[in-house]
């Protein structure tokens, strides 16, 4: 790995990090809506980079180590999404346990559902944007 992917992976993760702190603290609330939101966020911009960089090649690789890995990759955050989801399962929200639960998995599968769609219709919009086929 050379210097300079490095250099772009840091800044990029110098743009995305702080607007992911600022993203939760704005929409801070009993359900973890700012995470929510940045994976949204991440995974359309993501998907959509990927459809606009479908078939470029090596050439426009800064683009996506920039954007992807350095700014999406800081933006999202799995570690924090599951963090959520046992939150809810061990969070006293109700005392009833499968209550719990069920809030871990409601909470788990909106957000792969939601982020998968999202990165899809994105990366396909792109394709068709850009005049590639999918």
């Amino acid at each position: 790995m050379s210097a300079a992917t490095v250099l772009l992976v840091a800044l990029g993760a110098a743009v995305g990090a702080p607007v992911r702190f600022a993203v939760e603290r704005r929409l801070a609330s009993a359900y973890p809506w700012g995470t929510f939101a940045v994976n949204l966020v991440g995974s359309a911009i993501l998907g959509g980079l990927l459809g606009l960089l479908h078939g470029e090649g090596q050439a426009t690789s800064w683009v996506l180590t920039l954007v992807g890995v350095g700014f999406c990759g800081s933006l999202t955050t799995f570690g924090g999404y599951a963090a959520q989801v046992l939150d809810f399962v061990v969070a006293p929200r109700s005392t009833r346990p499968a209550v719990r639960l069920g809030h871990a998995l409601e909470y788990a599968a909106a957000s792969v559902l939601a982020c998968v769609a999202v990165a899809l219709v994105a990366y396909l919009g792109a394709v068709a944007l850009s005049g590639g086929a999918g």
